[in-house]
């Protein structure tokens, strides 16, 4: 039902001086929308209605896009230390169609491991070097089953999923689709919420993808899935069989240090107040965090330039980090 045109444009993103190619690929038939639009009852299903209108309104062409040449992947290696297996593998995949007319077909991956290592900010990485848009689905926070597929219209308070939000209102028709926590996506609703990734993630049937709500085709074969887990349990063994799965470790101590440097340098970059502190974080302090998971290590280096500068200093020191055993009082309000 799609179709990409042969001409060649170019998207006004850049990553590493990368400008990515994109053609353009009809995600939906205008023809399918304008039938199913002239089959609803006047003054009735307004909310469908407006979503046909829209589609009309903003046309099936979205940008797929791909890097010009294989992209400079150095710097994820050296930020994202425990994620070399996965770079390596999606370098491999890029090397295959990067100087080919063959769109970017990257084989849908599971990152398996404790919370905090990365896995969602790998996921948003991997977004800026492809060039591309980026889907975000927490399967933890749902409350309904109906997340990816949509809910029946004829559902009070009923709308479209987030694989056809992404691929209508976006401007892309590869982006990267992230189903964060999907082990915690648990079976209590009747509704099997993963039960529609069984056809997303296969690349034939992804083609003619049918939200619930809207009920008109939509091309999903070129979305490009990173799911991310904590454990396996709960995950069905059709989903399992997929993906590839990778598991991603602690990052060890010595690249624990070298990411703190990097977040201590980044967060004093990206403010005024920050250009204040010393340029190189001490030794000591590294220690401390080397232990810590990524996404602790930012909280920690937040609290501890705050208390640092509390204390009329500049310098961070290991006494500024907050204790995580519950001794060390942490900035903020208390009840």
């Amino acid at each position: 039902m799609s179709s990409c045109t042969d001409l060649v444009t170019v998207t006004q993103d850049t990553y590493k001086g990368r400008i990515p190619i994109a053609h353009m690929r009809d995600v939906y038939r205008l023809d399918a929308v304008e039938k199913k639009l002239g089959k609803l009852p006047l003054r009735e299903h307004e909310s469908l209605r407006a979503t046909y209108e829209r589609m009309l309104e903003l046309g099936p062409e979205r940008f797929q896009v791909k890097p010009s040449g294989l992209p400079a992947m150095a710097h994820l290696y050296d930020d994202l230390p425990n994620f070399h297996e996965v770079l390596d593998d999606l370098k491999r995949q890029l090397a295959l169609c990067t100087d080919s007319r063959d769109a970017l077909e990257i084989t849908p991956m599971l990152l398996l491991g404790p919370p905090g290592v990365g896995k969602t900010h790998f996921a948003r990485e991997i977004s800026q070097l492809l060039g591309t848009g980026l889907g975000f689905i927490s399967m933890s926070s749902m409350t309904a089953g109906w997340v990816l597929s949509g809910a029946s219209s004829q559902w009070k308070g009923a709308r479209p999923g987030k694989v056809f939000e992404t691929l209508v209102d976006g401007q892309y028709a590869n982006p990267v689709m992230v189903v964060d926590e999907i082990d915690k996506s648990g079976g209590e609703h009747a509704y099997d919420p993963l039960g529609s990734l069984y056809s997303l993630l296969e690349h034939d049937t992804a083609g003619m993808f049918i939200d619930e709500f809207a009920e008109v085709p939509i091309d999903a074969s070129q979305v490009i899935w990173v799911a991310t887990a904590n454990e396996l349990r709960g995950i069905p063994d059709p989903i399992l069989n997929r993906m590839n799965v990778f598991d991603i470790d602690m990052p060890s101590e010595e690249a624990g240090r070298k990411i703190a440097a990097k977040l201590y340098n980044s967060i004093r970059s990206d403010h005024d107040w920050g250009q204040r502190f010393d340029p190189v974080l001490g030794d000591d302090v590294l220690n401390e965090l080397s232990h810590c998971a990524p996404r602790e290590m930012r909280r920690s280096l937040m609290v501890a330039f705050g208390n640092a500068k509390l204390d009329g200093r500049y310098t961070v020191e290991p006494s500024d980090l907050p204790d995580h055993s519950g001794r060390k009082q942490v900035m903020g309000f208390t009840q």
